[in-house]
């Protein structure tokens, strides 16, 4: 099988995501992105600006810039520390958990 090249004009992301990340990968990017828009959406929500969230959580402003962009692989404590001002907190749900079905069984029972 021929590896197609890697063309910088006319592959979109998904195809090229596809081709160069594993299964695992993609699901680990997914969920990285997933909580750092939710970080984000949550801080512009509450009117913070990065600078103000440092002041409620403790973590500097440049560690909270790094973690926004996504350039940074946070501590666990790191992520609470962040989130707590924020209205939020980490939980395990099981990998096919969405709200829209979590809302659905709520519903059904």
């Amino acid at each position: 099988m021929k590896n197609k090249p890697i063309s910088p004009l006319g592959d979109d992301w998904d195809n090229l995501r596809e081709m160069l990340l594993t299964p695992e990968e993609r699901a680990a990017t997914d969920i990285k992105v997933a909580l750092l828009g939710e970080i984000i959406n949550a801080r512009q929500a509450n009117g913070l600006t990065q600078k103000e969230l440092e002041a409620a959580s403790g973590v500097k402003q440049p560690v909270i810039a790094r973690l926004e962009r996504g350039t940074t692989d946070p501590q666990l404590s790191t992520l609470i520390k962040v989130l707590a001002p924020l209205g939020k907190t980490l939980a395990v749900v099981p990998l096919n958990h969405t709200p829209a079905l979590h809302s659905y069984r709520e519903i059904s029972d």
